[in-house]
């Protein structure tokens, strides 16, 4: 083999390993929310989000937590609408993605499908965790 073509050969088997590292770069993860304690009132899931980021699109986000009882703080999860609403902790214009009832057993999944922030947080106790920077954290998925 002459080596102009040597060359190219190189430079396909090159460029063939880049697109198969990146291909299985782009494999979607499923990820439980606060790890094994799950999602629950006082934890810093903002510290949570920066030690498993970066996201990425279609990630599946997955809200784990007891149900309402005597011994645990009800807990649900809303998707808020800006960051203004995820700032001040303003819960008007939010949506609901899981009630109080909804984060038991397997939990509730939420996928990250769209190029865009996703402002999550919990309006239990008069949005005192939220206000307090706790129960709160910003997703905002990325192309891998």
């Amino acid at each position: 083999m002459d080596s102009s073509r040597t060359r190219m050969l190189a430079q396909a088997v090159y460029v063939l390993l880049v697109i198969t590292c990146v291909a299985e770069g782009t494999e979607p993860r499923t990820i439980l929310v606060g790890d094994s304690q799950g999602w629950r009132a006082g934890t810093n899931y903002t510290q949570w989000a920066i030690q498993n980021s970066p996201f990425h699109i279609n990630d599946t986000l997955v809200f784990k937590y007891p149900p309402p009882g005597n011994s645990t703080v009800t807990q649900s999860v809303y998707l808020l609408p800006n960051l203004w609403s995820y700032i001040t902790c303003e819960f008007r214009g939010a949506k609901v993605l899981g009630n109080a009832s909804e984060g038991h057993d397997e939990g509730f999944k939420v996928e990250l499908n769209e190029l865009k922030s996703y402002y999550f947080a919990s309006a239990e106790g008069n949005s005192y965790d939220c206000l307090a920077g706790l129960t709160k954290f910003v997703a905002h998925p990325s192309t891998p």
